[in-house]
């Protein structure tokens, strides 16, 4: 029982796997075999096919992935497009997603394959409800200043 206490196990990350394919073989297949793999929205959208402004997107990453130093994060590329879907090639990138006022700086993950853009760079900011202020009731119109 000694010899067991002592004997830390290893730990064991969980690789990621999306639909069952691991990373690596997700970075190495073709567009045709990953549209084949993601919701029938987003299958819709590839067959249809990527127009001029998701293309430019996909080609600054890459080049701002090639001008970053080794083992550094490349430089933020900006965008508008909310509705560009996360493709296996722009992971570790990091993307600046426009929300109306400001750019959102993200870096894309592992696990962000398949969702929007837009999912992860807010459009409001949530309500955090206090007191009544103007606006909120008819009695709470006029707050005397005494």
């Amino acid at each position: 029982m000694g010899s067991d206490a002592t004997a830390h196990k290893k730990r064991t990350f969980r690789k990621f796997s999306y639909r069952g394919v691991d990373l690596e073989q997700l970075l190495d297949i073709s567009s045709e075999e990953f549209m084949k793999m993601v919701t029938c929205r987003a299958r819709r959208k590839f067959k249809r096919g990527l127009k001029r402004k998701p293309m430019g997107l996909i080609k600054k990453l890459r080049i701002a992935k090639q001008q970053a130093p080794e083992n550094e994060k490349p430089a933020a590329v900006k965008t508008h497009l909310r509705s560009m879907i996360i493709v296996p090639e722009m992971i570790g990138s990091i993307i600046g997603i426009y929300n109306g006022k400001t750019f959102n700086q993200v870096e894309i993950k592992p696990e962000m394959i398949g969702h929007y853009l837009g999912e992860f760079s807010m459009t409001y900011k949530p309500v955090k409800h206090g007191r009544p202020g103007m606006g909120a009731t008819h009695s709470s119109r006029f707050i005397p200043l005494k």
